[in-house]
């Protein structure tokens, strides 16, 4: 079947698009590269056209609160109303584990808005929240930067990486949609202090990791459940030391 992926040239949607190109779909990535913008809605009816499934993995150029929200929801909105003119019938969108639980971050309540618009929207959908991918763990580190040290929050964290996220949604996007939520999470989780150590070790980066409860996650104060999946999340198979190494 033809299977749009929004956001299919970055990270995420390049995989997706090769994994299902693989087992014989008519995957196609569309971005502004393309031609199609998902902000103006220019390329999109063209984009859908005899599209079955549509998934979204693309993201805000700019993470400042107002910038992310309206890119989110604009972006949203223009996409569910092409949808339904097109006759798509599966919205698959990415988005985060904690996304309900971080109400501090403004990148995190911009994902919750585009969570709403989908579930309360015309389209059959699934969202698959994931947690933070192997590859940001460095600029999560980085973030946490104070003087020669690096300050973070020991609560667990459960990253995964991109490979494994390109999976879920390959295999989503291909079965009946669940109007609900599907959660994807790594093998195990670590303490984030913990992570930045193994990190800055295979780096060859000597500073110090300060471990402190009240270190803040890109402006959000955590705790062990706000990074970290509920029951019976899909676990990817790659382990982080596994990812380093590599």
């Amino acid at each position: 079947m033809k299977i749009v992926v929004i956001g299919g040239t970055g990270l995420i949607g390049s995989k997706v698009v090769q994994k299902l190109q693989a087992q014989g779909h008519e995957a196609v990535a569309a971005s502004p590269a393309s031609g199609v913008d998902t902000l103006t809605g220019q390329g999109l009816a063209a984009a859908l056209a005899d599209a079955s499934v549509v998934v979204d993995v693309s993201n805000s150029p700019s993470f400042e609160d107002r910038a992310v929200m309206a890119f989110f929801e604009t972006s949203t909105r223009n996409l569910l109303e092409a949808e339904a003119l097109s006759g798509v019938g599966h919205h698959v969108a990415l988005s985060v584990v904690g996304t309900d639980r971080l109400p501090d971050s403004g990148y995190f309540r911009a994902k919750l808005a585009q969570e709403t618009l989908i579930r309360n929207g015309p389209i059959p959908h699934t969202i698959v929240r994931a947690t933070q991918f192997f590859e940001f763990v460095g600029g999560i580190v980085q973030s946490g930067t104070d003087g020669d040290a690096i300050r973070m929050s020991p609560a667990l964290f459960q990253p995964i990486a991109s490979e494994d996220v390109a999976a879920a949604l390959a295999d989503v996007a291909v079965a009946p949609p669940v109007n609900g939520t599907i959660e994807v999470a790594g093998p195990e989780p670590i303490p984030l202090d913990k992570i930045a150590r193994q990190f800055l070790a295979a780096k060859g980066d000597g500073r110090k990791v300060i471990a402190d409860v009240h270190a803040r996650y890109f402006g959000a104060a955590i705790d062990d459940r706000s990074l970290t999946p509920g029951e019976h999340p899909r676990l990817g198979r790659i382990r982080f030391e596994d990812w380093l190494s590599h």
